[in-house]
């Protein structure tokens, strides 16, 4: 062949070559940092100063964790054990961690609030998350009543009388909802259910339990406390206080005038008093309101007052995300013959509460955090039992052992409810390009 013909011959690579490495500054932790810590001479002067403030300020912090005594019967021990070594004394926290997280609840009945949590945990499941069996919602539905009888004990036929209180609502909402438009339905619901719990829930419970009696040991509101208190108040207030909320934005913007008046007041009014100031009147002056031979447990008088404090701002939240849909919206559902409460249902809220998601859970974080409040009322909370067991003999003296366990207690909650908002605001999101 000349070496003409050998300079035509095209040549095809039957093999591919393998793909070079990419330069190390582009990969990995030095990309990571190059493109975060050190992007600009701002973020390089943050970076530093950052490091020089955990030099100073956490890395002294770490032998105070290494060297933590978990075994000792007071604080004396606990220094004796140190010998003048810097250490923290979390033996009180191995102590008393019952306490904290049960109060004074009967340690023969801890079963009951431990089953309490899991099933906490089973019934959120099929709210949270939409890919689960829907039938698991029938574990939610029944958590709520369950878990009062659970805690408080009793009679399962009180609880049960409270439930069928909803039951009939609900039937008269329906029934209603067939010949009348706007929130009139509603309250027909609401009013139907109130009778029932005020005149007529008592004696029907009373004579189920002469003829079947079944219930728990009681357990008084006094005997409740640390962790435990503030799950009941803050999941209380935060189920309860969204469907109020939902209502109140809803009357806000109503074109009824008495409604909108009723729910502009209440919202107003409630938005302009401080929370503990709502707790005192729970605690202190609702009594004195009430008929003569009332009494309301002082816990739920104060799920009542953290749940309207909290659906007051709910409402406005809510009103911000209904203010936010565009008017096609509302006349796309009268468009396609749709019900008021159809149309709020199926188009409207679901929107609404879309754009409301961040400050819904704010609201959410702010409510359960404030649940340490109750501690000013004589509920011994987790900071309140903190309070006493610093004044018992052994632990006085004790203090950033046991805030600090705390402190990690609701940081982990409220964090886990942040992480879970943001992950749902990245799953209904819809402009993705």
């Amino acid at each position: 062949m000349s070496n003409l013909d050998a300079e035509t011959v095209q040549f095809v690579r039957e093999t591919m070559i393998p793909p070079s490495a990419p330069p190390g500054r582009e990969t990995g932790a030095v990309k990571w940092m190059r493109e975060n810590l050190f992007s600009s001479w701002f973020n390089v002067i943050m970076t530093l100063l950052a490091i020089w403030f955990i030099w100073h300020f956490f890395v002294p912090m770490i032998p105070w964790f290494v060297n933590g005594v978990w075994n000792a019967d007071s604080l004396r021990e606990c220094r004796e054990i140190l010998d003048g070594r810097t250490g923290g004394c979390f033996a009180v926290l191995s102590e008393r961690w019952k306490q904290l997280l049960f109060g004074f609840y009967p340690q023969t009945e801890y079963w009951r609030p431990i089953l309490m949590f899991i099933w906490l945990a089973v019934a959120a499941a099929p709210i949270m998350f939409d890919n689960l069996p829907r039938k698991l919602l029938i574990a939610t539905a029944i958590y709520p009543f369950a878990m009062v009888w659970l805690i408080w004990g009793g009679s399962i036929w009180g609880v049960l009388s409270v439930a069928a209180g909803f039951g009939l609502g609900y039937v008269a909402f329906k029934f209603a909802d067939r010949k009348l438009e706007g929130l009139i339905p509603l309250l027909v619901g609401l009013a139907v259910a109130v009778v029932w719990w005020l005149f007529l829930r008592g004696p029907v419970a009373g004579g189920l339990q002469s003829i079947l009696p079944f219930g728990l040991p009681s357990v008084g509101s006094r005997e409740l406390g640390g962790f435990l208190i503030c799950l009941i108040i803050g999941v209380s207030g935060i189920a309860l206080s969204l469907p109020i909320g939902i209502i109140l934005a809803l009357g806000r913007i109503s074109n009824l005038p008495l409604v909108k008046m009723i729910c502009v007041g209440f919202i107003e009014f409630i938005r302009g008093v401080p929370l503990i100031t709502l707790l005192f009147v729970a605690s202190l002056l609702l009594n004195y309101f009430l008929p003569p031979k009332v009494t309301f447990d002082l816990v739920l008088r104060v799920i009542v007052m953290v749940t309207l404090f909290s659906s007051a701002y709910l409402a406005e939240v809510i009103r911000g995300g209904l203010a936010a849909l565009p008017k096609g919206q509302y006349e796309a559902a009268d468009a396609l013959g749709l019900s008021y409460w159809q149309a709020q249902r199926l188009i409207i809220m679901p929107q609404a509460l879309k754009i409301s998601i961040p400050g819904i859970v704010n609201s959410f974080i702010g409510l359960f955090m404030d649940t340490s409040l109750v501690m000013f009322i004589g509920i011994f909370d987790m900071l309140g039992l903190a309070k006493a067991i610093r004044a018992n003999t052994a632990w006085i003296g004790i203090y950033w052992e046991l805030y600090i366990f705390i402190g990690l207690v609701f940081w982990v909650c409220c964090f886990g409810m942040s992480q879970y908002s943001q992950w749902l605001e990245r799953k209904l999101r819809t402009d993705h390009h």
